[in-house]
């Protein structure tokens, strides 16, 4: 099964370091099989807490989504915006119908 990363953004307070932190690791989860399915975007909150950005990664399996996060590349990339940035993220194991 595919895993995915979901992350709500609750709260920028640098876009810069936001930028930053996306410019550095982009490469990073691309070289981790990620392919980006949603980044940003119109959205409207039906039900629930506002998030004003939502970012989504595929990645070839929840294992791989996992190794990413973890890796040391990805974290070095992540203390770029972590202090000026609030945000949900989980990895979580896609489901097939077929």
């Amino acid at each position: 099964m595919k895993g995915y990363w979901i992350a709500l953004y609750k709260k920028v307070e640098s876009k810069e370091n936001l930028t930053n932190y996306a410019s550095k690791v982009t490469g990073i989860i691309k070289n981790h099989g990620g392919k980006p399915l949603v980044r940003g975007g119109e959205y409207t909150c039906l039900e629930g807490e506002n998030f004003p950005r939502t970012v989504i990664w595929e990645f070839p399996s929840y294992n791989k989504a996992l190794e990413c996060y973890n890796s040391k590349e990805y974290q070095e990339g992540w203390e770029l915006a972590k202090k000026t940035t609030i945000r949900h993220l989980q990895i979580t194991e896609g489901f097939n119908t077929e």
